[in-house]
């Protein structure tokens, strides 16, 4: 866990046990479809769940989760989480924004600020477990989290291009870097599986997460396939009735 100087501490009418972060060296990877099904792998487990979407300026778990409109507010000026249609707890710009559609062009700080106080001034009822979707990249937003609230541990989530091993490298080295111990890689858009043949075809490329695991002695907890099903029900919002076999062993050996 990284260094407490600059921690925040909860609301006091606040409960949060494990700190999970899903993190990306780049965008467009699918760092927020592994926090969405994550989540409900850890809801259908019988785990009290939550959602922080720090992917301020380009937030999209809402979406995932069919959920619209705003967060609620309680008297004494504290957020009250969204909640799925399965009792996921969740917190994002989308959610504070008049328009979903407004662009959120904040400077750095303000991005930073707004994250805190999702973490800290927000009703989150006895929280088992807290997935925050992280921006992609080792900026400003990374570094508040890591410094500011209590991550257990983050996955980081890859893409089959040559490219992505150093870009890796960058996240794993941030990680070290703030003390924050690495659960593991996940490559999403993997393979696409023939469903008149079954036989797999790399459409990215050759695969260098096995080989990117070895060299910086981390565990492989999935491999993603490319699916149009699945992209259909994320965009329909219906990411909590997605089938993700393929989830199912990191699932298990992270949510005990």
């Amino acid at each position: 866990m990284a260094n407490n100087e600059f921690r925040e501490e909860l609301d006091p009418q606040s409960s949060v046990n494990k700190v999970i972060g899903i993190v990306s060296g780049k965008g467009g990877v699918g760092k927020s479809l592994v926090t969405s099904l994550m989540a409900v792998k850890a809801m259908t487990k019988g785990f009290r769940v939550g959602i922080i979407d720090a992917d301020i300026t380009g937030p999209s778990i809402p979406k995932a989760f069919g959920l619209s409109g705003k967060l609620g507010v309680t008297y004494d000026q504290l957020m009250v989480p969204a909640v799925t249609n399965t009792g996921i707890n969740v917190v994002s710009t989308n959610l504070i924004l008049e328009n979903e559609t407004d662009p959120v062009i904040w400077r750095g700080p303000v991005i930073a600020g707004v994250v805190k106080q999702f973490w800290k001034d927000t009703v989150w009822n006895n929280i088992d477990y807290m997935f925050v979707d992280m921006p992609p990249g080792t900026g400003d937003v990374p570094l508040t989290v890591f410094q500011s609230i209590p991550v257990d541990g983050i996955i980081i989530v890859t893409s089959p291009q040559e490219l992505v091993s150093m870009i890796v490298t960058k996240a794993v080295n941030m990680a070290k870097k703030m003390n924050v111990p690495i659960l593991g890689l996940v490559e999403n858009m993997s393979y696409f599986e023939c469903p008149d043949c079954g036989h797999r075809h790399e459409i990215f490329g050759k695969s260098h997460i096995d080989e990117i695991a070895k060299k910086e002695g981390l565990k492989v907890l999935a491999k993603i396939p490319i699916d149009p099903e699945v992209a259909k029900q994320v965009d329909a919002g219906l990411v909590e009735y997605v089938q993700a076999p393929w989830l199912d062993e990191a699932a298990d050996s992270i949510l005990k």
